[in-house]
């Protein structure tokens, strides 16, 4: 009897899509998949529930380019293994240079959210250096982990050769503040 029901149902949801015609993207028309030529790729968008309501909802930072160290401030420095990231905290430490440690992932929605206010910020303090990250680079671990770096964005700020501050999430008001007393010149 059970059984029976479920074939009902089975059958009732796979005759009401024929009736009303075929979708587009239906797999019904294309037991596999669709083809390339009608999908759609765009990226998924800019909202979490994890961002503030004024940063995932401002159309200024959604509508920004990539934070990209090619196409971005000189200031801006993209570290691509766990050598650069030790040298370039030595140089921050040693010559006591002012700089920031921007930890991000590509898969990371709230790290390309800010992006576009790491890149506006690095243009008005281009005194400062900005280091950028990517978590998943290979040879990171044990960096990462002695850095304490559990999530993505992170920044550490250094002023004077030390670790002055960090800020951890998308927090653009506080990453904002942080700059302002950090490495505003007089």
């Amino acid at each position: 009897m059970a059984a029976r029901r479920v074939a009902i149902i089975l059958r009732s949801s796979l005759v009401r899509p024929l009736s009303r015609g075929l979708l587009p993207f239906s797999s019904l028309r294309n037991p596999r998949h669709p083809p390339l030529s009608q999908l759609e790729l765009s990226p998924p968008p800019m909202t979490s529930p994890f961002l503030p309501r004024r940063l995932s909802s401002d159309p200024f930072l959604l509508s920004s380019r990539s934070f990209s160290s090619d196409s971005g401030p000189s200031n801006v420095v993209l570290l691509q293994n766990g050598d650069q990231v030790t040298a370039a905290l030595n140089k921050a430490k040693d010559v006591k240079l002012p700089a920031i440690f921007y930890f991000t992932a590509t898969w990371c929605g709230p790290c390309r959210a800010i992006a576009p206010v790491i890149e506006q910020l690095s243009q008005k303090f281009p005194h400062v250096t900005t280091y950028k990250i990517d978590i998943d680079q290979e040879g990171l671990g044990s960096i990462l982990s002695n850095l304490h770096i559990y999530s993505v964005p992170t920044f550490h700020f250094f002023h004077d050769g030390q670790k002055a501050t960090e800020v951890v999430g998308a927090d653009v008001q506080r990453l904002k503040d942080t700059m302002e007393n950090l490495y505003k010149q007089e």
